[in-house]
């Protein structure tokens, strides 16, 4: 029987598409899995019969014959962040140039949503997963690992079961501070947080190794609610409360966001950026470039880790026997805008 439309119609079949090319169902089969063993003339006259019957196929289906798919699902923490809509992309072009395709679920930064999603997409028998996670545990993402889904975390460290694509947040907390000392600041304020988290604890220890290296410079620490607009907005106004003695000449923001929040808080209260206090974020949001004062940043490379991420499952994927798991870590760089004063 016909599967129908909702609005009644028959949906063409491959039988309706091998009829209408003159071919076997055997050479449609192959035009839509393996291309490359029809010869251009009959390929091309299939792919004008399935054009003219509009027809689709059943990937559900397929799926249960084959008994895997030609996708593969990426679970990201937050797609508010431009950085993992860099990951995305560089995830979506690595899968590209193996013909896979990408279904792509935002958690929204919400456990609970992002065990949902990992559970959608194992019972959806997807090829093999990637895990943008929340600074949290991993127990239902790992249980998926554990009944054979291969599974990449990005952002994230592997383990001796899992790869893992990180960036180097010490050192893009170094270089931020760094930039600061040789431009002339003496006083700095590493701002961010939770430190709980992963990757603010990572950024404050690079920014205290960086001023160590250099006597007569100074560490604040303030450590913030979090790192959004509000949360800078916050941290500004308490700094233009104080006296120009006792308020730091160079912010080191753990985010962009939170640069951004101090620096309009700064300005509203007559405190120039960067002439009275250099600023730098990290991520490199795209915001960063066009913010009413161009903030300086760290810089992640997240279309290269969404490109490593794709390559580490693939091969997992395609080469099981060959594949050892292991984490890939990557460097940072600087972005030198306007607000850091260089």
């Amino acid at each position: 029987m016909k599967l129908t439309t909702p609005g009644g119609h028959s949906r063409p079949s491959m039988k309706d598409v091998a009829r209408q090319a003159r071919v076997s169902m055997g050479t449609v089969s192959n035009v839509l899995n393996n291309p490359s063993v029809v010869t251009d003339v009959t390929r091309e006259r299939v792919e004008n019969a399935i054009a003219e019957l509009g027809f689709v196929r059943n990937e559900a289906a397929r799926r249960l014959a084959v008994g895997r798919s030609n996708t593969v699902g990426f679970v990201v923490v937050d797609l508010g962040n431009s950085f993992f809509l860099d990951i995305t992309r560089g995830i979506e072009a690595g899968l590209d140039e193996h013909s896979r395709q990408l279904v792509l679920a935002n958690s929204d930064v919400d456990l609970d949503k992002q065990n949902a999603h990992l559970t959608l997409f194992e019972e959806s028998q997807l090829s093999g997963l990637i895990l943008a996670p929340l600074d949290a545990p991993l127990d239902a993402a790992l249980a998926v690992r554990d009944r054979g889904m291969p599974l990449v975390l990005v952002n994230w460290p592997g383990d001796e079961d899992t790869c893992g694509i990180v960036n180097d947040d010490e050192f893009g907390g170094y270089i931020a501070a760094r930039h600061l000392i040789e431009n002339g600041r003496r006083r700095l304020l590493f701002a961010g947080g939770p430190f709980g988290l992963r990757a603010i604890a990572d950024r404050l220890r690079g920014a205290e190794r960086a001023v160590a290296e250099e006597p007569g410079v100074t560490l604040e620490v303030i450590e913030t609610e979090r790192i959004t607009m509000r949360g800078g907005t916050e941290l500004g106004d308490e700094l233009s409360r104080r006296s120009a003695r006792l308020r730091p000449d160079g912010l080191v923001a753990a985010a962009d966001a939170l640069a951004a929040g101090a620096i309009h808080a700064l300005q509203v209260r007559g405190i120039d950026v960067p002439r009275d206090i250099a600023v730098i974020g990290h991520d490199n949001n795209h915001f960063a470039h066009d913010h009413v004062v161009p903030i300086s940043s760290v810089a992640q490379p997240g279309q290269d880790m969404g490109l490593t991420a794709a390559a580490l499952l693939l091969e997992e994927i395609l080469t099981p026997d060959e594949h050892t798991h292991r984490t890939v870590t990557m460097q940072p760089s600087l972005v030198v805008r306007e607000s850091s004063g260089a």
